[in-house]
């Protein structure tokens, strides 16, 4: 995605999203914007560091791992980019330099969905988008979504350590509907 197109995006109002909370033993059931997301407890809800986020959780740490990790929920009105230039742009933040990458394609019911899972070093962003700040993040992993949805296009971010990022990633699928077991690979 283009720097000005970005920047037009950040500066858009805050879309009305409605947020409920159906809490079970293990999930709570969120509904941002008309997509229905079930959460496990443990993953905090948290305020939104970017106005473009619909939500933002803190996954707490697996033991050996000293940060949580971060699901960032977007959406944007007339698209967020095409799914070939997120998925470049998402394992472009990783250095080159020991990153490993993988892309599936699955189904969720109706909607289809791409994940991307990239482990690496991550470039994690520091500060607004807009000044395009970094600080290398060793031993990382992501797991970005696009989920093709009835109520619009949703992009499901999971980063931090990897080792809590991997116990989260059946988790993450689940949230949505997906299923690892059942994906393939995308095709380049």
């Amino acid at each position: 995605m283009k720097c000005s197109a970005f920047v037009f995006l950040s500066v858009l109002p805050l879309m009305v999203q409605s947020v409920s909370a159906d809490e079970t033993a293990d999930t709570t059931t969120v509904t941002l914007q008309g997509l229905e997301l079930n959460i496990p407890a443990a993953w905090q809800k948290v305020d939104h560091p970017s106005r473009m986020r619909l939500g933002t959780f803190q996954i707490p740490p697996v033991e050996g791992d000293e940060q949580p990790a971060e699901l960032a929920v977007y959406s944007f009105p007339g698209g967020g980019g095409s799914v070939d230039a997120n998925i470049r742009r998402w394992i472009g933040q990783f250095d080159a330099r020991g990153r490993t990458s993988k892309v599936t394609q699955g189904r969720a019911g109706d909607h289809e969905y791409v994940v991307v899972d990239v482990s690496g070093t991550w470039q994690q962003p520091i500060g607004p988008p807009i000044r395009r700040q970094t600080r290398p993040v060793p031993n990382s992993r992501m797991l970005a979504v696009i989920l093709m949805h009835n109520t619009g296009v949703f992009y499901l971010k999971l980063t931090g350590p990897a080792a809590t990022v991997s116990a989260q990633a059946d988790a993450l699928r689940a949230s949505f509907g997906g299923n690892a077991e059942q994906e393939t690979e995308r095709p380049d």
